[in-house]
């Protein structure tokens, strides 16, 4: 396929395909590919395509016909299932990624758009973490093998864009949170895992909630409509061989955060802290200076409205 005329509008006329699109994130995206003005959009069915399966990623492609591929599909979760499951996180979402950016490279798409994950960084990585920090040093032992698998989709982009010129963009988001987040306390991560248990316990008249670690570590949180935005931004403007953080620059201490969502849910307990449990990561807070640079990108959610959206979002769901 040859670069399309971008003429009035990017979009119209490209077929995009998002895998992963019925899920979380992708379905933000997908409405934001829709308010831009793509009118062909394919999301494929983990029924129906298993992109673990190269058949079934042949399929898809010949389904499809994209000219841009926004791959989002992934098997996520918390420290608790990283730490229970780390080979299936490795091998899904590396088998995943790898067939289908070669196939893609066969297919001849226009670009690639990868959305990787900030458990790629090295545990002890300078703050904030810049994407030139990356390689240096190996992940947070409870995800790496998730965020290794990831980070060998931008080595295959890096060699691929070398060998076959094929154009990519690779992003790394902090941890996305907002309405229609899992809540799965096998699965969650902490923004959800923590709403769940202070609902809960304050519907029940429980007296405290446990939560895990010391508290004592740091996070930085991007709320989905924000990433949903900066993909498709991405998607239309970002091409290059290294990769471009996603978050809001700006990092806060698991304590705090569990202070925040006890006011916002009205639950009158205490909290025990389960120091027993992991940590994770003890910071995490990003560069984002390059989103802004290259991609137009800064996030615009404040932190306590996205909570207060997903605490309403969850109250109504249950």
């Amino acid at each position: 396929m040859t670069m399309k005329e971008t003429g009035h509008n990017f979009w119209s006329g490209r077929r995009v395909t998002v895998t992963g699109g019925s899920g979380f994130l992708g379905k933000r995206v997908v409405n934001r590919l829709l308010q831009a003005g793509c009118d062909d959009i394919f999301v494929p069915r983990s029924a129906e395509y298993d992109l673990r399966e190269t058949g079934d990623i042949s399929k898809m492609l010949q389904d499809a016909q994209p000219d841009i591929i926004i791959h989002l599909a992934a098997v996520v979760g918390g420290i608790g299932a990283n730490s229970m499951y780390p080979g299936t996180f490795f091998y899904d979402n590396a088998i995943m990624g790898v067939q289908l950016i070669e196939q893609s490279r066969q297919f001849g798409i226009e670009k690639f758009v990868c959305v990787g994950t900030v458990c790629s960084y090295p545990k002890f990585a300078p703050v904030p973490f810049s994407e030139r920090d990356l390689w240096n040093g190996y992940p947070e032992e409870t995800n790496a093998p998730y965020g290794l698998a990831k980070k060998m989709l931008l080595v295959q982009l890096q060699a691929y864009r070398e060998q076959y010129g094929f154009r990519s963009v690779y992003l790394i988001p902090v941890n996305l949170y907002g309405p229609g987040d899992n809540f799965d306390p096998q699965s969650s991560h902490v923004i959800p895992a923590l709403i769940r248990k202070f609902v809960e316990a304050r519907n029940s008249n429980t007296t405290q909630i446990v939560a895990w670690g010391t508290g004592e570590a740091s996070r930085e949180f991007l709320y989905v409509d924000d990433a949903a935005r900066a993909i498709v931004l991405a998607a239309e403007k970002g091409d290059r061989p290294d990769p471009i953080n996603l978050g809001v620059g700006n990092e806060i201490k698991i304590k705090d955060l569990v202070h925040i969502i006890k006011q916002l849910t009205d639950f009158q307990g205490d909290v025990v802290w389960d120091t027993t449990k992991p940590d994770g990561q003890p910071r995490r807070k990003l560069d984002t200076s390059l989103a802004k640079s290259h991609i137009g990108f800064t996030a615009n959610t404040s932190f306590k409205t996205g909570l207060r959206n997903t605490i309403s979002w969850y109250e109504r769901s249950r």
